[in-house]
Parts: C-alpha cells; sequence; structure tokens
C-alpha cells in the first residue's frame, strides 16, 4: 500500500573541536583556527567553565535574541557531549533556522546523539532527545541525502525505528516502522505487523498513524475488515488534522470512507470514539 506522504526529514557524525585556552590572548576556534580575542572580532571567542555551562549560555543567548553567541556556545557544549546541544544543533540545521539549512550537518548532530548513547547509563531527562535522534537518523537513512555521504540505508533506518519505537515507545518511529511493513522497504510487506505498530502510534494521539490504521481496517487491505472501527480511527485522524495542507491526504482519506460508511459503520464508529475518548480522560 503506497500513502503519497513524504517521511519527515528531521537529523550526526559531525567532528568539532572544542575552543580552548592556548595562551592568555589566544584561543581556538571550533574549526581549529588560532584567533586573537582582541583582533577586533565582533564577538570575541568566549570561554565556559564545561560544555554544561556551554550549554546554558547557549540556550540564554537564543532566549535573549544573540543567535550568533548562542549558536557558538551549542558548538562548544555539543563537542563536550552534550546531548542536547547536539539536538538544537541538528533542528537548526535541519531547518534552516539561524544558520544555512544543511541535511548533511544535521544528519551528523543527530548521528553524535545516537553514536553516543550508552542506554546502561542514560538520564531520564535526555531520553526525549536521544529518542528524537533515533527517529531523524532512521528517515535520513531511509532516504539519503541528495549529493552527500549519506547514501539510502533501509536496513539501518529499520534498525533506528525499531529501536526508537520499542525502547522509547516513539509514535513516530512506530508510524515509520509500520510504513516500511506497508511499503514493503527493507522489510518483507506485512500489512498485520503494520497494523500493530500503527495502533501503538494511534493510541498516542498520532493522526498520521490512525489514518493508515482506519484506512487499512476499513477496507481490510491485508488485515480483518473492521469498517466501524476503520472508521472511528479516521475519524478521530480527520480531527487532528485541522486546517493544515500536509494534512490534507488525511482528510481526504476520512472523507473517502465516510461518503461509502454506511448507517451501522457510522454508529459503530460513534460508539467507539466515545468509548475511546473516554480511556483518555481517565
Amino acid at each position: 500500500m503506497q500513502i503519497a506522504k513524504p517521511h519527515r526529514l528531521l537529523v550526526g557524525t559531525f567532528a568539532l573541536a572544542a575552543a580552548m585556552v592556548v595562551s592568555p590572548h589566544v584561543t581556538v576556534a571550533f574549526d581549529g583556527t588560532p584567533q586573537s580575542a582582541t583582533a577586533g572580532d565582533k564577538i570575541p571567542l568566549q570561554i565556559f567553565k564545561n560544555p554544561e555551562a556551554a550549554l546554558r549560555a547557549g540556550l540564554e543567548d537564543f532566549k535573549t535574541g544573540d543567535s550568533r553567541s548562542g549558536l557558538q556556545a551549542l558548538k562548544y557544549a555539543a563537542a563536550g557531549g552534550e546531548s542536547l546541544a547536539r539536538w538544537k544543533l541538528a533542528k537548526m540545521y535541519a531547518d534552516g533556522d539561524g544558520v544555512p539549512q544543511d541535511d548533511e550537518k544535521a544528519y551528523d548532530y543527530f548521528a553524535q546523539i545516537v553514536d553516543n548513547y550508552d542506554e546502561d547509563n542514560s538520564s531520564p531527562r535526555e531520553q526525549a532527545v536521544v529518542s528524537s535522534a533515533f527517529v531523524a537518523v532512521g528517515a535520513y537513512s531511509l532516504n539519503g541525502i541528495p549529493n552527500s555521504r549519506v547514501a539510502p540505508d533501509p536496513m539501518r533506518a529499520l534498525e533506528m525505528f525499531q529501536y526508537a519505537a520499542t525502547n522509547f515507545g516513539n509514535a513516530d518511529a512506530q508510524y515509520d516502522l509500520a510504513r516500511m511493513y506497508l511499503d514493503g522497504v527493507g522489510v518483507a510487506k506485512d500489512p498485520a505487523q503494520a497494523a500493530r505498530w500503527l495502533h501503538l502510534a494511534a493510541e498516542k494521539n498520532h493522526a498520521e498513524a490512525q489514518a493508515l490504521l482506519g484506512q487499512l481496517l476499513f477496507t481490510g487491505e491485508g488485515v480483518a475488515r473492521q469498517r466501524g472501527l476503520g472508521l472511528m480511527w479516521l475519524t478521530l485522524a480527520e480531527q487532528l488534522a485541522g486546517p493544515d495542507k500536509k494534512n490534507q491526504w488525511i482528510i481526504d482519506l476520512y472523507q473517502k470512507a465516510n461518503a461509502a460508511a454506511s448507517d451501522t459503520d457510522k454508529q459503530i464508529a460513534a460508539l467507539y470514539i466515545a468509548d475511546y475518548k473516554k480511556r483518555q480522560r481517565d
């Protein structure tokens, strides 16, 4: 089953050397170039007590609108191993937010998080960042990055999505993993397996997963047909989709199913929706 919807590209092994003092008046820049702190630079290189202090300074700089100093501080923190700094930089490069858009640099920062993750010595406060990085590396690996060294690698994508879906319960990973099973990319087609992953994500109010699960159940494509339950998921997905044009495909699926549904289908869907919303409140 192919749904015309692009995978989200979010996305590290970009080597950055931390700034370090080599004399009272000279520092080493992040690219390793000696620079004079009094040579007329508009923004002298800052010296930080440690990477954690650099992270705090960088986030505060961005909060106050000082993006140049913030970028410098985040690069120092990222080179010192701060996952949140790496994630912030990855997002900035992926989105072109305050820096030139560069998917390869974004990928490198995300991959640094993945490569340095130690599940036996992990901090709970970093789990969301690490989980997101696994998904991002998976998405970049699945599609590759044109004109770069990052070639499509479905097996690595499968590994990344499986890890994030299983170990972190990440809804995006569960959805992306389901799509691989639906499309037969990197793995044999298996609609039933896809439906299981979609259900896990759908229960977390993931609109795209709800839409695809609803479509599978309503049509019975590779799974047992349950039109009322399928319409229920499609209805919930349509309610979450909102006016965003990128979600038009969700609205289209809902409208097509709703037009084909019988009165009985709609009554069953209404009962399922009431039960679902009650469970969400509880």
